[in-house]
């Protein structure tokens, strides 16, 4: 909640209409504005005389601050604010509390509480000159301000208070059904993924302990038999199939990810010989950070099947991450043959409208797993020239291995 402002819960336009009704029954002039004094709404109805003084550098400046310092009061009232602007004209400010909190404040007046005296219209004629305004110009527009009692302007300010404040719970209420229903969508299409994937998954289990016994056994007797690679190659593969067989609805360390990865890139190495090589630069301090099981390991398959098996010299795979702020940005940079710029546009297509395997191959499962995790702020941004190579970042928002059953803490709403 803290990260939602005035504007994302109100209909300005709403807004502005209410604002125009209220002063075409009371003659006031209003505006809306934030806690730090910008207006949200446009002025309404706002006086010839404060018009014309906003119109000048000087004025503008004033008018602004003591609208600032109008709205500052009533927050610390609590409550309704009386107080004349640096034009000795007299304005309301009452601030809008939805929820414990301070959205803003509404202003409303730009009247007198009685007839302005002498005195009061020989320090409007020494302001016009300051404000570059000819007098009687001035004087004439001054003139025109109307007087209304203390009770009247208090009690039009609470109304325009309340209808505000009415206006920015339903906003809130809104908002917040809106955020449930895409988080109820997230989790039912993220449990017909799991059941995709478990399904799957059974499938591939026929007697995995049975596999990686016959896998390891392998691996000895090639070392018996002298032949260190492919024991290499056979513990490898087990250690991939064994990573790859864990609970596809859990959370796994980057550090884990990424020994996974070197199993998978060793494996492709053997195989492809010089052809395929590769450099990882993934700092330790943000090796603890989580992310779904098996969300690397497609994207350099892809990386080797798409873009360096067919370039006839080879290349190499790099992959780096940072933090910037709180978000963990990860890279996956290949100089393969690359993407021409029509099928690049399919494949951001389909990643956007998440269509393709949901078996956890591909880049649009990746970005989807992301997103129903980590929330729409995250997932993955490819770009690519044909004969440049392609370079897949995904962004991951701070989570650390340690989070009690995994789960994810955010500043959402």
């Amino acid at each position: 909640m803290e990260k939602v402002r005035l504007k994302d819960v109100i209909d300005v336009k709403k807004m502005e209409e209410i604002l125009q009704n209220f002063s075409d029954v009371t003659g006031l002039g209003a505006i809306i504005a934030t806690p730090d004094g910008k207006n949200i709404t446009k002025p309404i109805n706002f006086t010839e005389h404060c018009l014309l003084v906003r119109d000048t550098l000087h004025g503008k400046k004033g008018c602004f601050r003591s609208d600032a310092e109008l709205g500052m009061l009533s927050l610390q009232k609590g409550g309704v604010a009386i107080s004349p602007c640096h034009c000795e004209i007299i304005d309301l400010a009452a601030p809008l509390l939805v929820n414990g909190k301070c959205w803003g404040y509404v202003l409303c007046g730009q009247v007198f509480l009685s007839p302005p005296t002498e005195e009061m219209v020989k320090r409007a004629t020494d302001r016009a000159k300051n404000f570059g305004i000819a007098p009687d110009v001035y004087l004439e527009k001054f003139s025109k301000i109307k007087v209304v009692s203390q009770d009247y302007l208090i009690a039009a300010g609470n109304m325009l208070q309340v209808i505000a404040s009415y206006l920015i719970e339903l906003g809130l209420n809104k908002l917040m059904q809106e955020k449930l229903l895409e988080e109820t969508k997230r989790r039912s299409e993220y449990e017909n993924i799991i059941k995709t994937l478990e399904l799957k998954t059974l499938q591939s289990q026929v007697k995995p302990h049975f596999l990686f016994n016959t896998l390891n056994t392998a691996a000895r007797l090639a070392y018996l038999e002298n032949a260190p690679r492919t024991a290499e190659l056979v513990y490898s593969l087990a250690s991939l199939l064994r990573y790859s067989l864990r609970n596809p609805d859990r959370l796994v360390s980057l550090k884990e990810e990424i020994s996974c990865l070197k199993h998978y890139l060793h494996i492709q190495e053997i195989r492809y010989g010089d052809h395929i090589k590769s450099q990882i630069n993934i700092p330790t301090e943000i090796e603890n950070i989580l992310l779904p099981i098996m969300t690397l390991q497609p994207i350099v398959e892809n990386a080797i099947i798409h873009g360096l098996e067919e370039k006839e010299e080879g290349g190499i795979i790099t992959i780096r991450a940072y933090q910037k702020d709180e978000t963990i940005f990860i890279e996956v940079r290949d100089n393969g043959v690359g993407i021409d710029k029509k099928m690049l546009e399919v494949i951001k297509g389909n990643i956007e409208e998440g269509k393709g395997h949901l078996t956890g191959l591909g880049l649009q499962n990746v970005d989807r797993r992301l997103k129903m995790y980590f929330g729409k702020e995250s997932g993955l941004e490819i770009t690519s020239e044909k004969g440049n190579g392609t370079l897949v970042v995904l962004k991951i928002p701070i989570i650390k291995k340690g989070v009690e059953n995994n789960e994810i803490q955010s500043n959402d709403l």
